[in-house]
């Protein structure tokens, strides 16, 4: 159902702390153009946390909006939204659900409950839940590193028996779990890794594509990486992996999404202002983004071409 490099997006704000609007919109727009497959607004890297339900669903509604514009004015048909619903509180997470349907969503991107630590029996009837009161497709986010709880693989091939619940971010780490879950929950659900640095390895498992952190800063890069994959061009996609290697690594040198916005803040794309807890990146941290973003060929402020 999705696939290719799909950014879960930032979410720009002023110097005074709101949401930056004619940033987004215009970030959204030069995502569609550079080539992202998908886009992921409210997600873990938009600072989804920190902001008011009231800024969740515009956030959802203004990507759905300006990922249209940029279809009207290209001519082409828009690319989906993955709408980030999740919340540790069943209820939050399908009015989200509702919300991001309503606005124009293809599909939500439902976390697996942080916090308060739920069973496996738990997991599948907060899923079960969703999928039953409504009709937006569920990405899964199973990131154990943030929800403190990992989905199981059998808890996974049950809840891919819900017609709507239609594939995983997988941001476990173990490159296993691919074929694991390929063979539990069928080679047409839809795993999508969300870590950059593995990506390779995920897709020549059977991964459909990214959803990505340093598409955020370099868009067009990570689309022709996960074009090369699909493709089966691994010469290709390899050559693609060592030139943004270091930007991955170096956007996680500090709590993100610090690092990625001091990036887009280098390439001219918007402030670097986040909101507490996350704070501004360090030194050291600057100091390798400016470093990867050089080795990317991105320190100018535009991608250069790789041969293939």
């Amino acid at each position: 159902m999705f696939k290719g490099s799909i950014p879960a997006l930032v979410t720009p704000f002023t110097d005074d702390g709101a949401v930056d609007w004619a940033a987004f919109e215009a970030f959204v727009d030069w995502q569609v153009r550079e080539g992202s497959s998908a886009l992921v607004p409210c997600g873990t890297t938009g600072e989804s946390a920190t902001l008011t339900i009231a800024e969740h669903n515009e956030v959802v509604s203004a990507c759905v909006r300006a990922a249209a514009a940029t279809a009207r004015a290209t001519g082409k048909p828009p690319v989906p939204v993955i709408a980030g619903c999740g919340s540790n509180d069943t209820a939050c997470a399908l009015a989200h659900m509702r919300h991001a349907e309503a606005a124009g969503a293809a599909a939500a991107l439902v976390v697996v409950p942080y916090y308060n630590k739920p069973s496996q029996a738990g997991l599948y009837a907060h899923f079960h839940h969703l999928a039953t009161h409504s009709d937006l497709p569920i990405v899964i986010y199973n990131i154990p590193g943030r929800s403190v709880v990992d989905m199981s693989v059998e808890t996974m091939a049950r809840l891919a028996e819900l017609p709507t619940i239609v594939g995983v971010k997988d941001a476990t780490g173990v490159l296993s779990r691919v074929s694991a879950q390929r063979a539990a929950c069928g080679a047409d659900f839809c795993q999508l890794s969300g870590n950059d640095d593995m990506a390779l390895g995920f897709m020549a498992m059977g991964g459909a594509g990214c959803i990505s952190v340093t598409a955020n800063v370099a868009p067009r890069l990570c689309a022709e990486f996960q074009a090369a994959c699909a493709r089966g061009d691994y010469a290709a996609a390899l050559a693609l992996q060592d030139r943004l290697y270091p930007l991955h690594e170096a956007l996680f040198a500090d709590a993100s999404p610090g690092p990625a916005k001091y990036a887009l803040q280098t390439l001219g794309r918007m402030g670097p202002t986040t909101r507490l807890p996350i704070t501004p990146p360090s030194e050291a941290a600057r100091a390798k983004v400016d470093a990867a973003l050089a080795h990317a060929g991105l320190a100018g402020g535009a991608e250069t071409q790789v041969a293939a």
